[in-house]
């Protein structure tokens, strides 16, 4: 029986949304529109927004952006991306949906939570840009905060970021993964991230690394698509077998495009299995304090 026939009376459904680019000559507001208004029939438990909310960091694209999102019903986390960090429309993006680094978490009442297998949801949300720049990073410095965050271990945890962290089949030539993403997945799979939401390429698709779904979502609201892939915008279905992906298609098309089965997860981390002793060779773990053993 495929996942998505999967019994859950109430799985955790999310929606994810990026390259939105209000400002873009291309924006369209008819499309905009009928997104919100399927979101929020969907009525999902939270609204993922992973950046490049507008087309050149201007305030007016902000301001612009945020009564667009003031729309949709649902809560929200939202993370900026590179168009949004130019021209210092950080400073803007501040203003309008408040910190760039954030996280929420919910926790499930108990028929929920056992029904699910987790206590609740946690989202851990940051900033990759760079002023002016493409390219992104997070910096190691930011890692400590990271882990602070997912303190719920029986969560299902997600990480919200603009930029992807491996590349994006059918974008043409990789340059803007960023500048860290072997360091950042490698603290994600040893957090037990269950879920990666990312943006920026305009091309959806779904890669699983080592128990890791990795989610890049494409332009919902633009023509600045590559070749003959369509605008689209991703749902995201959390059951007590799988995490199920669809995408949504301004034709109206609603289409299963990613299962992954939650149950294998531990069989593919055992699989690609590294051991905390070599993170922390490499310094990609806190060191053990002295008299404890690694």
């Amino acid at each position: 029986m495929l996942a998505s026939m999967a019994t859950a009376s109430r799985p955790l459904r999310l929606v994810q949304i990026s390259d939105i680019h209000c400002g873009e000559p291309t924006f369209d507001a008819t499309a905009m529109d009928r997104i919100i208004e399927c979101i929020n029939e969907i009525a999902p438990d939270l609204v993922l927004i992973v950046g490049d909310l507008t087309a050149a960091g201007y305030e007016w694209e902000f301001a612009e952006a945020a009564d667009w999102i003031s729309k949709i019903e649902a809560d929200k986390v939202i993370v900026p991306g590179n168009h949004d960090a130019r021209n210092v429309g950080y400073v803007h993006f501040e203003h309008h949906f408040g910190d760039r680094f954030s996280s929420y978490r919910r926790s499930f009442e108990a028929s929920r939570a056992e029904e699910l297998g987790a206590t609740g949801f946690t989202v851990v949300a940051v900033d990759s840009s760079e002023p002016d720049l493409n390219d992104g990073q997070i910096g190691r410095e930011r890692y400590p905060w990271i882990r602070d965050r997912f303190t719920e271990p029986n969560d299902i945890k997600i990480f919200a970021i603009h930029h992807h962290l491996v590349a994006i089949p059918g974008t043409g030539r990789e340059r803007n993964t960023i500048n860290d993403a072997g360091d950042v997945l490698a603290e994600l799979i040893h957090l037990g991230v269950d879920l990666v939401v990312s943006g920026h390429k305009h091309v959806p698709y779904f890669w699983g690394i080592s128990g890791l779904l990795i989610c890049n979502s494409g332009t919902a609201t633009t023509r600045r698509v590559r070749g003959l892939t369509p605008p689209s915008w991703t749902e995201i279905e959390v059951n007590e077998i799988a995490i199920n992906a669809y995408l949504h298609y301004q034709d109206g098309r609603r289409e299963l495009s990613c299962v992954r089965h939650r149950e294998t997860r531990a069989m593919v981390r055992e699989g690609f299995y590294i051991t905390d002793a070599f993170l922390m060779s490499n310094h990609l773990l806190p060191l053990p304090s002295p008299g404890e053993r690694p």
